[in-house]
Order: structure tokens, then C-alpha cells, then sequence
């Protein structure tokens, strides 16, 4: 970075205005609606919103605002849940949504080539006459640079994986300004650090990605869909845990507790018994799919599975998939008057079913709605927690339950949060997982963000 004069707050929103125009954003409406994400914490706004359309715009956003000591926060589709892009110390906040563009397909590589502000529908869609898809799937139509970011996985990562193994390289605006390149379209290398997998999960602490270079998927020839019903929570865990072990491709397994199948019920006349259920999917080809839907028909009824709904037409798994999506808007339906909290951890998956009931139990105990889902397959799952609104013992309450899904998580060999991210909401959980680790991450973003402008107060030591 070339030296400047130093910059007053004044002075860089000047600088701002000079570069970008009204496409910098002072006013209070902006500015609160990039202060909250679809998490529980307060509005913690930006003091201004800029809105670059390419990557040297943002390397000379990140310039003025290191010269003026301004807080920089990368803002995606605002759908994070541990407050990732809000603003706790202010700064000025860079949505990317006017870098939305398909910069390449190489079909016969697998590979795309996209801006950060582009989201995983938007992908897909540009990508339907190519044969070819962008597998990994949160639920949230959520921006590509925000799921690298926070190593965003989902239903699919059980077959497909997480960010982790979809993103090959990525362009990345450090604090200093600097642009640099991680990564090749080729599907592997042994030359040095991986970079790509230190900034994917980074949380925009140690710079903004502007680019990124994904890794495709051919379309199955043939995909099925089915939900069943099972007696109890203990028979439907332990039948993931079986097809798991079985060697049994899933494309998906999912599961919902009786809460969360009588909020879709309500949500969408689903009409499902009131049990606990498995949502699956098979990909492959048809006599593939047709064997490996028989041989979990045989682990589900071993189980207790029963009540079995296949969904083979394209409409009918768009509904039965959506419904999922849509889990915390009909759970928040069903529970009129409520503060959502919303947690999730992952475990190995000979842990899950002791997870999962143990959890189950303290929610019950605790007289606090709390709705389970989750990806079993790869042994994460999610609970609601419902405090009555404004109650603050309930609250706190809720809180307490979640602190025990964490620590009941690391006492299993498992992780605070296998998708959800940490932001500020899980950073007191950090030294317990990773001990001196932490530590080292912190020297990490010492070296790369000395004066710690990039997204502060998430993630690292000494944020809170």
C-alpha cells in the first residue's frame, strides 16, 4: 500500500463519496437495515454502506477506511445467525450485491468462476444448460462470498461436502489493499500454504473476497426424495447412524422432531403423523437410486420407520425440500410471541443419537419450546430455542441451554458449530475447542490485519 496522509472519519467518507458516489449510503435506514442479521443480537450499525461494482473499487474502499482507522465489514445476504456482518464497533460496511456476476463457466474444467454478491440460486440458474450444478445448499438463498466466508454447508454436505471442498481458488482484498490470488482451476496442488482454505471460514477478518472459483457437479440422471415417520427420536437417529455406517450415498438425510413436523403441518397442510421424521434423497443413476432407496427402506424399518411418502417428481421434491427451508419461519408460526435463538452443533457421528437425546431432554425439562432439526447425516443439528418475548429469565434460560449444546458438543469430540459460524456468538467458546490454536489464529490476523480493521470484535481473541 503506497503511504498516505492520514484520514479523519470525515475525511474518508469524502474520500468515499469521491469514488463512489451515491453509491455510498450515510443514511440511518441503510445503515440499520446492514445492523442486523437473522440472529438474536441488538442493531449494532455500520456508519456508512458502500457498494462496489469490482474488485479495485473494494481494494481502494479498504485503502481509504485503513487510512482513516474505520472498521471494515463485508455484507452479503445479511442471513448469517452469530451476528458475522454487523457492525459492534462501527465502520463502514461493503454489501456486495452489485458484484453478483457469472465471470466464467468451464464446463469440460467443472468449474465457475463468480463475484461474491452472486448467491447460490442465482448460480444455479445461470448454470441449467450447462448439465451442471453448484451443490451446497444452507437453506437461505444466500450470497456465494458470504457462504465461503462462513464455510457454509447444508442438507447436501453429507454427499457433496461443505464450502470447504467446493471452493478451488479465490481473489482476496487484504487489509493493506493489496489483491491477491489463491488457489488454481486445477483440482489439486502441493506449492505452499493453502490460502484458499485459510480465508474460506475466515469470517472476513483477514480480508473481503471478491472472487471466487467453485467447483461443479454434473447433474444426477436420476433423483428420489422420501420422508418417513418413526416412533421416537432414539429409532430415526439411530437409523442415520446405521445408513451412515452402511456406506449408503445419501444426497440428503435429515431429521425433525415432532415440534418442528407439527409446525410444517400447520405451515403446509403436510398432514404427517406426529412423530419424529426422516427427510432423504438419493442421486445417481436410476438403478442406483432404486437400490440404495431399498436398502434404507430396510435400516428405517429396522428402526421403527413407517409411513413412507416418496417424492419422485420434480415438483413434488421442490415442496418437500422447501417445507425444510422453511423450517424456522413455520417454527416461529407455531410459536406466536417468541424470541428465536438459534443454535447448532456437530458431533462424530457415533455421538449423535446421545447428543441429540441428551439435548432433547434438558429443552423438554426446560418447559422452553425448542425444535430439532438438522443435518444428521454429517452429525450437525440445530435447535430453536423459543423464550417467551421480553421474559428475561426465560431468555436467560435459553441461553444457558445453548451453552450446554456447546459444551456438550466439545465433551463428545465434537465442534460448537458445524455450520452456523462463530461471529460474536460463539467466541467464548473458542479457547475450550481449540485451546493455544485460538491463539495462533490470533497471530494470524496480527499479521495480516495489524491495526484489526477487518470485521473486528468476531472470531478471534481478544473480541470480546
Amino acid at each position: 500500500m503506497l503511504d498516505r496522509k492520514p484520514l479523519g472519519r470525515d475525511g474518508a467518507f469524502e474520500a468515499l463519496a469521491a469514488l463512489l458516489g451515491n453509491r455510498l449510503s450515510l443514511s440511518q435506514s441503510d445503515r440499520d437495515l446492514h445492523g442486523r442479521d437473522e440472529g438474536h443480537f441488538p442493531l449494532m450499525a455500520p456508519d456508512a454502506v458502500v457498494y462496489p461494482e469490482n474488485s479495485g473499487e473494494v481494494a481502494e474502499i479498504v485503502r481509504i477506511c485503513a487510512g482513516a482507522g474505520l472498521p471494515v465489514i463485508g455484507w452479503g445476504a445479511g442471513t448469517s445467525l452469530e451476528g458475522h456482518a454487523i457492525a459492534p464497533r462501527g465502520g463502514v460496511c461493503v454489501d456486495f450485491q452489485r458484484m453478483d456476476k457469472v465471470l466464467q463457466v468451464l464446463p469440460e474444467d467443472m468449474v465457475a468462476v463468480v463475484q461474491p454478491g452472486l448467491t447460490r440460486e442465482g448460480l444455479n440458474t445461470e448454470l441449467r444448460a450447462t448439465g451442471l450444478f453448484f451443490p451446497v445448499d444452507p437453506g437461505a438463498n444466500a450470497s456465494l462470498g458470504g457462504m465461503a466466508s462462513t464455510r457454509a454447508s447444508g442438507t447436501t454436505a453429507v454427499r457433496y461436502g461443505t464450502m470447504r471442498a467446493n471452493v478451488l481458488g479465490l481473489e482476496v482484498v487484504l487489509a493493506d489493499g493489496r489483491i491477491i490470488h489463491t488457489g488454481t482451476r486445477a483440482p489439486k496442488s502441493s506449492t505452499g500454504y493453502d490460502l484458499t482454505a485459510l480465508f474460506v471460514g475466515a469470517e472476513g477478518t483477514l480480508g473481503l473476497i471478491t472472487e471466487l472459483t467453485l467447483k461443479l457437479h454434473g447433474q444426477p440422471e436420476a433423483v428420489s426424495a422420501a420422508v418417513c415417520a418413526f416412533d421416537d427420536m432414539e429409532g430415526a437417529v439411530n437409523a442415520v447412524i446405521a445408513t451412515i455406517q452402511s456406506g449408503i450415498p445419501m444426497a440428503r438425510i435429515e431429521f425433525v422432531d415432532r415440534a418442528a413436523a407439527a409446525a410444517f403441518n400447520a405451515q403446509s397442510d403436510a398432514n404427517w403423523p406426529d412423530a419424529p421424521h426422516l427427510m432423504v434423497e438419493f442421486h445417481g443413476s436410476e438403478a442406483a437410486v432404486a437400490e440404495q432407496a431399498g436398502r434404507f427402506g430396510e435400516i428405517a424399518a429396522d428402526f421403527g420407520g413407517q409411513d413412507f411418502r416418496w417424492a419422485r417428481k420434480p415438483e413434488e421434491r421442490l415442496a418437500l425440500w422447501a417445507m425444510r427451508h422453511n423450517a424456522y419461519r413455520a417454527m416461529m408460526a407455531a410459536n406466536p410471541g417468541r424470541s428465536p435463538i438459534t443454535t447448532d452443533i456437530c458431533v462424530p457421528i457415533s455421538r449423535l443419537a446421545e447428543a441429540v437425546e441428551e439435548t432433547a431432554a434438558e429443552i423438554a425439562a426446560s418447559g422452553i419450546p425448542g425444535p430439532i432439526v438438522g443435518h444428521v447425516g454429517d452429525g450437525n443439528f440445530h435447535a430453536l430455542l423459543l423464550p417467551v418475548e421480553g421474559d428475561a429469565a426465560q431468555w436467560e434460560q435459553a441461553m444457558k441451554l445453548a451453552a450446554n449444546m456447546a459444551e456438550r458438543a466439545l465433551r463428545l469430540g465434537g465442534t460448537v458449530s458445524g455450520e452456523h459460524g462463530i461471529g460474536m456468538g460463539k467466541l467464548k467458546y473458542m479457547d475450550a475447542e481449540h485451546g493455544q490454536a485460538w491463539q495462533v489464529m490470533g497471530a494470524i490476523k496480527a499479521a495480516l490485519d495489524p491495526e484489526n480493521l477487518m470485521n473486528p470484535g468476531k472470531l478471534l481473541p481478544g473480541s470480546n
